[in-house]
Order: structure tokens, then C-alpha cells, then sequence
């Protein structure tokens, strides 16, 4: 990965456009969290990484591409398990610090073969859990 300057510095070698880059506030290794959800039921499937570079790729690729924090390089979804994330919209949150990527998931979404990351080890289900009081009772 390229180095930044800085939370919110641009990575020099990186494709993303100058006035998209300007507007992230990075992580001190120079990530933003990436959310996948499905595009057409707001289904929430993994959390990833990305670096500029990411972004960049999966912006112009409309696949997407994360940064492996323990292998320390790029990956495409899909390219080694066949599980594709076709990109259908980017969004920034309100504080430019977390990327939303709403996609066309083909198969398992998390690496577990799971449908999404969010599946094997549910706290709580509507009213039924942890014992831990809901918010509206």
C-alpha cells in the first residue's frame, strides 16, 4: 500500500480522482472501512478495507477491491472464490470517512462460505438474545 501524509492525505501514486481523494478522512494507516451491502434488498454483507488505490479500482472497475490488512495487498471479490461484488453505487458517508458499496453479491459474501460476515454469530434477534434491553422498552 502507498503511504499517505497524514490522516487525510492523498497516497502520490494513486488513480483516484484529486477532488474525491481531498475529501476522505483516513485511518492512520491510510483505510477507510468499506461496507458492502446488497444493492436491492439493503442486506449488509461484509466489512473490507480500502486504501485510494481501492477505491479507485473499484470505482472504475465496478468491481470491488479491498486492501488485505494481514496479506498487505490488493484483492478483488470474487477473483479467487468466484463470489463476485458487482459495484452498483459508492457513497461516502456524512463524514467522508466510511465507504458504502451497494452490489450485485454472485455466491458467499464472506469468506466462511457464509452468505455474509454477519451470519455465524448473531447477539441478538428481535427481542430474543443477550438479555440486554432494547432501546424501546
Amino acid at each position: 500500500m502507498t503511504s499517505t501524509t497524514g490522516t487525510t492525505g492523498t497516497p502520490p501514486s494513486s488513480g483516484l480522482a484529486p477532488e474525491i481523494a481531498a475529501r476522505l478522512k483516513r485511518s492512520a494507516d491510510g483505510l477507510l472501512p468499506a461496507i458492502a451491502q446488497q444493492y436491492d434488498t439493503g442486506e449488509v454483507l461484509m466489512l473490507g478495507w480500502m486504501d485510494d488505490e481501492a477505491l479507485h479500482r473499484t470505482l472504475t472497475t465496478g468491481r470491488c477491491t479491498y486492501w488485505s490488512r494481514s496479506r498487505q495487498e490488493y484483492w478483488v471479490k470474487g477473483d479467487t472464490s468466484g463470489h463476485f461484488q458487482w459495484v452498483k453505487s459508492v457513497a461516502l458517508d456524512c463524514d467522508a470517512d466510511t465507504v458504502l458499496v451497494k452490489v450485485d453479491q454472485v455466491g458467499a459474501a464472506c469468506h466462511t462460505g457464509d452468505r455474509t460476515c454477519f451470519d455465524a454469530d448473531v447477539l441478538r434477534r428481535d427481542g430474543a438474545g443477550s438479555g440486554v434491553p432494547s432501546s424501546d422498552q
